[in-house]
């Protein structure tokens, strides 16, 4: 059972939501058989169901590697639009002997039944999956200004290639990252690259910085700019903030005009339009991207880097963010050793 007391913030409404800290072992040892027939142990990653309930209704079953289980689930009720809030949640509490994740709201989540009625399974590993509302506001979206230099790409590539990770010693997950220019700010490994991507927005949400309150704007002017920056539909950030006054000092969720985001996946429909909900206009992956991903990246204007490795890449989408920098390519790393890649007992 978890323990209560390990909470990570605490408060009333206004304040962020308490967490749970019940990080779960990342992978496990068993024992195989390899091509000379010797015995032998190695590590796989784990792998288990999580069972969400919102106001003790049951939602959804997750299936996860279990690093930041918590920030998964908080991710998750916000790239899926059924909170608009950080401060909607009161308390997130994960138990791993039921394999539950018990969510508690201050107001509940209007009108849930219908807005979680119509499902999207998704591809890719453990099948995400995206209520259906969520393809409709792409058209709502405006992604703020950014650029990406080469440098800062390779740079990107670089810190990805050196990190330490479940992938080298396990194999079998996705990584996911989010920088700020060629600074990794946080990475984090699960599963599926969809459940990777929704704890990085749940660690946005939960990470900000204390600031003044914003000026008064007149007719939801306000609003519409903030979400505009942040790549949220203003119709949403106008709804959350209704119906109470603004606190002196207010958290303020990072935002994603200045950020990167990486992946070792594919570049999905999914993957794209949680990016552009995350306010992060530039996303980048060591593999490719489908048809419908391209499509939505065109369609947000996002810039999308596929099959980055090394010095090689492709830009799918948006190469106007892109500050190409052609004599780059040729310098050799400063490290030959490629530490992307698995150990040999792990890519078995």
């Amino acid at each position: 059972m978890t323990d209560p007391s390990s909470c990570a913030s605490s408060g009333g409404p206004g304040s962020l939501p308490r967490l749970t800290r019940a990080r779960a072992p990342l992978t496990h040892v068993v024992q195989v058989i390899n091509e000379r027939g010797e015995r032998e142990d190695v590590h796989i990653p784990a792998e288990r169901p999580l069972t969400v309930y919102v106001d003790k209704r049951e939602l959804v079953t997750l299936m996860t590697l279990g690093a930041e289980p918590e920030l998964l689930v908080l991710g998750y009720l916000r790239n899926q639009r059924l909170v608009d809030s950080v401060f909607d949640i009161e308390s997130i509490t994960v138990d791993w002997e039921v394999h539950s994740a018990a969510v508690r709201t201050h107001r509940g989540i209007a009108r849930i039944e219908e807005r979680t009625a119509s499902k999207v399974v998704t591809t890719g590993c453990g099948q995400g999956s995206v209520f259906g509302g969520l393809m409709d506001e792409v058209d709502r979206i405006a992604l703020p200004a950014a650029t990406l230099s080469q440098a800062e790409l390779y740079g990107i590539v670089n810190a990805i290639r050196l990190k330490e990770s479940t992938y080298k010693s396990a194999g079998s997950v996705h990584g996911c990252a989010l920088f700020r220019g060629a600074e990794l700010l946080t990475f984090v490994e699960d599963v599926g690259r969809h459940n990777a991507i929704d704890t990085i927005a749940g660690w946005m949400w939960m990470n900000g910085e204390a600031r003044a309150p914003e000026p008064e704007y007149g007719a939801g002017q306000g609003d519409a700019l903030t979400a505009q920056s942040a790549g949220v539909p203003a119709s949403e950030t106008a709804s959350a903030n209704a119906g109470g006054p603004t606190p002196a000092s207010v958290h303020t969720a990072m935002q994603g005009a200045d950020k990167v985001f990486y992946t070792t996946g594919r570049l999905t429909s999914e993957m794209v339009i949680k990016s552009a909900q995350m306010g992060v206009p530039i996303v980048v992956s060591r593999s490719g991207m489908t048809q419908m991903g391209h499509s939505v990246a065109q369609q947000l204007g996002l810039c999308a880097i596929g099959r980055a490795t090394n010095r090689r890449f492709v830009c799918y989408s948006g190469a106007d963010r892109l500050i190409l920098q052609p004599e780059l390519a040729q310098t050799p790393l400063t490290t030959p050793q490629d530490a992307s890649e698995p150990t040999a007992a792990a890519a078995r």
